[in-house]
């Protein structure tokens, strides 16, 4: 079930580029899978119009939280961060369909880049709540994108790529050394689309199953505004309402 709700921002955390918020609310959050993600009004932008979306990167139902990693990209992004402790921010929450669970004793891998590992950290928290342990591989352009790393190596085997070789392996996440010494039944991506195509490729070529977070530009977060679309071999379908996760074999990639 879909709420509008009112959150107060309580915690704050700056990382530079992007800042991590911790935002709480008075009523119980209703049931959230991981992948899905929120919109979020911009109060305050008079060039901002429209809600924007951004994944969850963590959940906290006892305290009725939710912690949102936000990139600053744009003036929205941008007036976001900016906020005080104490503020108000109002979102829609939850949207989409998010990851389809492992079964127990599965080989399971979630591979990020840059902020697409957002919402792989409240993923990897459900999956050892259900007593799978992940291979996470964070990729990113340097080890500064690599945000939240030691929080991340709490919750699974971590390998790490950067492509200056500033942290881990040098190179994207499709050339870790990590390919050609494990074998997985489920993986997981969320980054650039360039990088989940290739991950898809190497999938397939190991006829692994694959599921992709897709970030198309989004507007209204509820498929009635057709700015989402992917082509997959069901047709064009809205990303925000039919993803925004999708079995890679469902992509015309």
């Amino acid at each position: 079930m879909k709420q509008i709700t009112d959150f107060t921002l309580a915690e704050k955390q700056d990382f530079g580029r992007s800042v991590l918020l911790r935002l709480r609310c008075e009523q119980p959050l209703p049931d959230i899978a991981p992948g899905q993600f929120v919109q979020v009004r911009v109060d305050g932008s008079p060039s901002t119009y429209l809600r924007r979306p951004i994944s969850l990167h963590d959940v906290d139902f006892q305290r009725n939280g939710i912690t949102l990693l936000v990139q600053q990209v744009g003036e929205g992004t941008r007036h976001l961060a900016a906020a005080a402790v104490g503020d108000l921010i109002n979102i829609v929450l939850p949207l989409g369909n998010g990851f389809t669970l492992p079964e127990s004793g599965e080989k399971v891998a979630l591979v990020g880049g840059g902020i697409g590992i957002a919402p792989l950290f409240y993923f990897a928290k459900v999956l050892n709540d259900r007593g799978v342990r992940p291979v996470l591989l964070l990729g990113g352009k340097s080890k500064s994108d690599l945000l939240r790393l030691a929080d991340y190596q709490q919750l699974g085997e971590t390998f790490v790529t950067t492509e200056d070789g500033s942290l881990g392996e040098k190179g994207f996440v499709t050339m870790h050394s990590v390919w050609a010494e494990r074998q997985f039944d489920k993986i997981y991506v969320c980054g650039p689309k360039p990088m989940m195509k290739a991950v898809a490729k190497l999938a397939a070529e190991n006829d692994t199953w694959c599921e992709v977070s897709l970030e198309n530009l989004m507007a209204c977060g509820l498929g009635a505004c057709l700015c989402c679309v992917e082509d997959t071999v069901d047709g064009h379908v809205c990303v925000c309402k039919e993803g925004p996760v999708f079995n890679t074999r469902r992509l015309k990639w």
